[in-house]
């Protein structure tokens, strides 16, 4: 068995092993991570052998952290990561590397249009009729996406977003509101098979998926850092978040938006954040939560977005593509039986 796992913003963990009689055996962990002293890794080694294959990644870390001695120093990796690799060997992980990538970024379209091409690309690609995808979202109008599960009128303060020209629609992925302003946001989705992020939690695949965007705030001046569980950030402030869902298909939607742009008085006047809310974050103004991309970089958007494509590119060996017509079409039928609808709406009322 062959495993392998590079850490957000960390190193890579390399795992090989035998299983036999369901039990680990014979393993070697390695990779470009530092650990001290030496010995240590024999340690982690050690902790493995003898282990049930069918061993949970929980157990796993604390095995490895139980045979750690107490000097033992793990500097870009942890027990946690270990734990993923072995996890991964044992089933049908993939790497980036196993996958032909395409980036798209067509013309602006509605809201309920893109929300409705999230779900097409993404069982497309599980069911193997598109390659692992990224698109970049622009867009025709203004909108408050809510998440699935969340509530439309304790999100979203209706004359206001009527007031301020914002359509109101509801995502198939779980998470927070998001002000989508025109011009004023950076949002892309990754459409990717369910391989990819196999053996990890959902919290580690929303660090990995998000990892490259990492790379790429950090190309044009941006100390990113992801904030569990599906927030990035920045020493000064937050920039964006995550929301993802995984489909029968085996396609796994992950999709990001960051702020360009913010208006703070706008955004309180469309959304209803409660006290709650701020007050757990220990901070006196919703408006201080977020620190937009313009203010760190002074980069259009434009140059920001082509940063981030170029990143890909280089990471993964991305070439351009489109929406094909026949997705488009079944998007567009999708925006009516279902995005379009006050059903699908006002399903959590």
């Amino acid at each position: 068995m062959h495993g392998e796992y590079k850490v957000p913003g960390g190193k890579l963990v390399v795992v090989d092993f035998d299983v036999v009689d369901g039990v680990i055996r014979s393993p070697r962990v390695a990779g470009d991570f530092f650990l001290e002293p030496d010995e240590a890794l024999a340690d982690i080694d050690g902790a493995l052998d003898g282990l049930a294959a069918a061993s949970d990644a929980k157990t796993i870390a604390a095995a490895v952290s139980a045979a750690l001695r107490p000097e033992a120093v793990l500097l870009g990796f942890s027990p946690e990561a270990v734990a993923v690799a072995v996890r991964r060997a044992l089933t049908d992980a993939t790497s980036w590397a196993n996958y032909e990538w395409e980036v798209v970024h067509d013309p602006a379209v509605s809201p309920r249009l893109h929300l409705a091409l999230d779900e097409v690309l993404a069982t497309r690609v599980g069911d193997g009729r598109r390659k692992p995808t990224l698109r970049f979202w622009e867009w025709e109008e203004s909108a408050v996406v809510i998440g699935s599960f969340q509530s439309v009128k304790n999100e979203v303060d209706p004359e206001g977003a009527e007031r301020n020209g914002f359509d109101v629609v509801r995502r198939i992925s779980g998470g927070g509101a998001m002000m989508m302003e025109k011009g004023n946001v950076v949002t892309y989705s990754l459409y990717v098979p369910a391989e990819l992020v196999q053996g990890m939690s959902f919290a580690d695949s929303y660090a990995f998926l998000d990892d490259w965007v990492l790379q790429g705030l950090r190309s044009i001046g941006i100390e990113a850092t992801y904030q569990p569980l599906n927030d990035i950030a920045s020493p000064l402030g937050k920039i964006g978040g995550a929301a993802q869902k995984r489909l029968g298909s085996g396609g796994v939607l992950h999709h990001v938006t960051m702020a360009y742009d913010l208006d703070n008085e706008k955004m309180l006047e469309v959304l209803r954040i409660g006290r709650e809310k701020i007050s757990d974050k220990g901070i006196a103004s919703a408006a201080k939560r977020v620190d937009p991309l313009r203010s760190q970089t002074g980069l259009s958007r434009a140059a920001v977005i082509e940063a981030l494509i170029q990143t890909f590119t280089a990471l993964y060996g991305a070439k351009p593509g489109t929406v094909s017509p026949d997705e488009l079409a079944e998007a567009e039928a999708l925006v009516e039986s279902k995005f379009a609808t006050e059903e699908w709406l006002q399903r959590v009322p």
